[in-house]
């Protein structure tokens, strides 16, 4: 009688337990990552795999903490609100820290700083911000470049786009005068345009910081990340992929070995 009632005991304790909360650690499970397939250098996929300046870090990152990353590509547009409904647990797309996200997800800490450019057509005659005023001009939707238009040129006509790949090819084909994107980005359209010259205009860099997005309140996570983060920058890894992909970009002191 004593031992079924301990057995009982036993048994149900488990199951509140589990009931509150016995799920997988983020050291267990596979973690979904959300990023783009069409922003390089900083995010993007060559030959099947996810790759870019923020995609192998966290990748280093996760080496460092013993996650496990299966990356999935999203809009950006779409990316943060898929992480808060728990679709990715990690957002990876060069995102702005901007005060109105932090209010949806939570953040890393900085690893690295936002700087944008003013991207154009070759032969275009807009020479700065100035210049945009009255033209349309391409941003992806809610990011710092749309910000930025929007309060630096009021009247200037956002034409806003859910990624990449769509606001380049409205620039290449005429539908849009500009295009406000990351500079690293606008860099490697200058590069790799073949059917359409290109140029960046003006670049300027911003006091914004990037991150990696969680849910709100996913503090093991976070920590993880942080944590290696640390890690890799303390070994060298955070400067040599930005070698690697941002070859041109300054490095912050905050990232040097």
């Amino acid at each position: 009688m004593k031992k079924t009632l301990l057995a009982a005991l036993a048994a149900g304790l488990v199951a509140v337990l589990a009931a509150c909360g016995g799920g997988e650690s983020a050291t267990e499970k596979t973690l979904r990552v959300g990023t783009l397939s069409d922003a390089p250098p900083n995010i993007y996929v060559e030959n099947g795999n996810y790759t870019g300046f923020d995609n192998e870090l966290l990748k280093a990152i996760a080496a460092k903490q013993n996650l496990k990353l299966e990356f999935a590509s999203t809009d950006f547009s779409s990316l943060l609100g898929q992480v808060a409904n728990n679709q990715f647990d990690i957002g990876s797309s060069a995102i702005a820290q901007t005060e109105e996200r932090k209010k949806n997800v939570d953040f890393s800490s900085p690893y690295n700083f936002e700087v944008m450019s003013i991207q154009t057509k070759d032969g275009s005659p807009i020479t700065d911000e100035k210049a945009l005023s009255g033209k349309r001009v391409a941003v992806i939707q809610a990011t710092v470049g749309d910000k930025w238009l929007t309060s630096t040129v009021p009247d200037a006509q956002a034409v806003r786009f859910p990624g990449y790949a769509p606001a380049l090819a409205a620039l290449k084909s005429g539908a849009v005068d500009a295009y406000i994107l990351d500079q690293a980005i606008a860099e490697t359209n200058v590069k790799e345009s073949t059917d359409t010259k290109l140029k960046v205009v003006k670049s300027f860099t911003t006091d914004v910081p990037h991150g990696f997005a969680v849910k709100k309140g996913n503090s093991e996570l976070l920590t993880k990340i942080n944590e290696g983060l640390k890690q890799v920058i303390a070994d060298g890894t955070w400067v040599k992929l930005h070698e690697k992909f941002l070859p041109t970009a300054p490095v912050p002191d905050q990232f040097k070995a």
